[in-house]
């Protein structure tokens, strides 16, 4: 099955130690079944004795959130010892994401790491290659996404036209219009949070701020931003029916992105990266959240 990625994936890296905000931290980690069995021929106690045998095994995070196998260093005690093949898949594929299209499998990186974010948007190339097989059948998508994508990348590619006016194209197209910043202020309230801080932060953002209220400092980091989100979900619609709102759900995005970064002045490329790594977090890393957030845009 052939592989396919955006130029800059192979650009990527786990910077490890040096990640300010390491994937080791505050989240979950499952372990799958088939890494439990080699945890067990291992018979590490350390190991074993730290992996929770609830209906979905996972690793038991410490007091501070810590995984208990990230050493002083930001290092996995794991890959230290018995090297990366002896990862979970989880910690194997994060932040990669894959979505079945119609000439084969993609991958991606997602920006709740913030390496994929300093990538992302140090970026002006939209184009995706072949790089390289895998294994498996490939399994063709009942509906093909593509066109749709490289349509909103041809618009977002037309300097011709402002950013503004490519958003207002795009979001014409579809037949996306944005409701009220009361009732958006009511979802975002509505969603989980990793961060509760982050409830009232992403309310009291206005993102249906208008296209043409956009600073230019920013247009160029929320055009590629835009990119990875239309890279992400679009290319997972499944349907005809679902495009409006799978595109109204970027463009929201989007538009939280360009709040947040005014409210907060956050208009150089470290402080509005930090702030696409924090809503990507929240929100893309949540199925529930992502499909909220669609449904916002249902209504025909």
């Amino acid at each position: 099955m052939k592989l396919y990625a955006p130029r800059y994936y192979q650009k990527f890296t786990c910077i490890a130690g040096n990640c300010r905000h390491s994937c080791c931290i505050g989240w979950e980690i499952d372990v799958d079944k088939k890494t439990l069995k080699k945890y067990k021929k291992l018979k590490d106690d350390a190991i074993l004795s730290s992996i929770e045998r609830d209906e979905v095994p996972h690793f038991c995070l410490c007091a501070d959130e810590r995984c208990p196998h990230l050493n002083e260093e930001g290092l996995c005690r794991i890959i230290l010892k018995y090297g990366d093949g002896c990862l979970c898949d989880i910690c194997r594929e994060h932040p990669r994401f894959y979505n079945d299209t119609a000439r084969g499998r993609e991958v991606g990186i997602g920006m709740a790491c913030e390496e994929a974010c300093r990538l992302v948007l140090t970026t002006d190339d939209f184009g995706v290659c072949m790089i390289g097989k895998e294994k498996g059948r490939h399994r063709r998508p009942s509906f093909d996404a593509l066109p749709v994508r490289d349509g909103i990348y041809a618009v977002l590619a037309d300097k011709v036209l402002s950013y503004p006016e490519r958003l207002g194209r795009i979001a014409d197209a579809f037949d996306v219009s944005f409701p009220s910043d009361k009732a958006c202020a009511s979802l975002f309230s509505s969603l989980e949070y990793m961060k509760e801080e982050n409830r009232a932060r992403f309310s009291a953002a206005s993102p249906f701020v208008a296209f043409s209220t956009t600073p230019k400092e920013i247009e160029i980091f929320l055009s590629r931003t835009l990119a990875y989100f239309v890279f992400r979900h679009v290319t997972a619609t499944r349907n005809a029916c679902e495009l409006r709102m799978v595109v109204g759900l970027c463009l929201l995005l989007e538009r939280l992105l360009c709040s947040l970064a005014v409210k907060e002045n956050a208009l150089s490329l470290d402080a509005f990266s930090e702030i696409v790594r924090e809503v990507s977090e929240e929100l893309e890393y949540s199925e529930e959240n992502t499909e909220r957030l669609k449904l916002f845009f249902s209504a025909s």
